[in-house]
């Protein structure tokens, strides 16, 4: 569990970052290609999407990484964020049938599966004495109303007062409110009242509705999508954004969903972290996706650091992108790896091979193995702790035969 900390303003960011970020890239050589782009970015003027399709196009990743390295710096210096979490996946029944998900069963599968409140607690209690979040999201029970879930909330609140409770995406509050018959916004505040924190980023997908209405047709629309967090925010329930990228879409509506975020998080300030991650195909119906690669995905973390200047965030999602990929993430403008995990299903059901199995020293390992300072953080971005891994005892090497 996370010792009590000081509260840091600006959700750790460094309070003169915007100084910090004008003197680093003024002495910085910058490309003839990049180098408008840098003095954009020095006096903290949004990028537009012809500026994003110069990063997307230009051939030197290496130098796209450098300029979202020194935004990152600039705001967070060398430190990398994680938290002590565990995913808890409460349903797998959903009324919808999204082509890219490989999670989602109908109620009458054979695999099927719905936890009751009692379940649900029984299984955090296995990971309760070394977490500080619960992340819950997971498929649009045919039954469940607003009811259901204040029950749930409010009992892990009383049972476990210091762990957080980050649940639900928008999609999911959009069905609970029609199950429940009333607006949104109530069910919002009627869900935080019972113990929810924060929102989840989880469901934007691409906030182009061409795109939703292929490969997640029936979900909430883009203005949905917005409009629900708008909300949350409004409630006082901060929330995270996420993009999935590489199924159908155009760089030009990845950029879109980038600068809707952006302008979005200019008027209310709810959006703690933007979590970019690329689509896994296995065990799902959309054959023409177009599948990112390694450097596709850097390019957007990279990306994603440039264009989005109001979220402070950028999370290298490990549980998608695997360990070693959001290592390097760190040096291309991502400044978080989410947490330990310990258990989720939808994304290696889709087909992640990220580890499971992985504690707060292996997690700060992997964050000083890329170069920055291992930082833990609590759910809202409002606490931090500096965190030293153990020391590992080296092993003693044994002499070599010789013939």
């Amino acid at each position: 569990m996370m010792a009590s900390a000081q509260p840091a303003p600006l959700a750790g960011e460094d309070a003169f970052w915007l100084e910090r970020l004008d003197t680093s890239l003024r002495s910085t050589t910058w490309s003839q290609a990049l180098a408008p782009l840098a003095e954009k970015l020095a006096q903290n003027i949004p990028l537009s999407i012809q500026d994003g399709m110069t990063l997307y196009l230009h051939p030197d990743l290496h130098e796209v990484g450098a300029l979202a390295h020194h935004v990152r710096s600039a705001r967070f210096g060398n430190r990398a964020f994680f938290n002590s979490n565990v995913h808890i996946n409460q349903t797998n029944m959903c009324v919808l049938a999204c082509r890219f998900c490989a999670f989602r069963r109908s109620p009458r599968a054979d695999d099927a599966y719905a936890m009751s409140i009692d379940e649900y607690m029984d299984d955090l209690a296995n990971y309760a004495h070394a977490i500080d979040e619960v992340h819950s999201v997971g498929g649009l029970h045919p039954e469940w109303g607003v009811e259901h879930y204040e029950n749930l909330f409010s009992q892990i609140a009383q049972t476990y007062p210091s762990i957080s409770i980050k649940a639900l995406t928008a999609v999911e509050i959009k069905h609970l409110g029609q199950r429940s018959s009333m607006p949104t916004k109530e069910v919002l505040a009627r869900l935080k009242a019972a113990g929810l924190t924060s929102l989840p980023g989880g469901g934007a997908e691409i906030l182009d509705d061409g795109v939703r209405k292929i490969i997640c047709n029936g979900k909430e629309s883009s203005a949905e999508y917005l409009q629900i967090h708008r909300e949350a925010h409004e409630v006082g329930l901060p929330s995270n954004c996420t993009m999935l990228f590489g199924t159908i879409e155009a760089l030009e509506q990845r950029l879109q969903h980038m600068i809707s975020l952006r302008e979005l998080n200019a008027s209310t300030k709810g959006f703690q972290c933007f979590v970019p991650y690329p689509f896994l195909p296995d065990d799902t119906r959309l054959p023409q996706a177009q599948l990112a690669t390694g450097t596709e995905v850097l390019r957007t973390i990279a990306v994603s650091r440039l264009m989005i200047n109001t979220i402070p965030h950028i999370k290298a999602y490990r549980m998608n992108i695997g360990d070693h990929l959001a290592e390097l993430a760190l040096q291309f403008g991502a400044d978080d790896i989410d947490g330990t995990v310990q258990k989720e299903s939808i994304m290696h059901l889709a087909g992640s091979s990220a580890p499971l199995d992985h504690d707060r020293a292996k997690l700060a390992r992997l964050i000083k193995d890329a170069g920055c300072e291992p930082i833990q953080r609590n759910t809202t971005y409002t606490q931090f702790e500096p965190y030293t891994p153990p020391v590992i005892k080296r092993r003693r090497v044994l002499p070599m035969a010789t013939q």
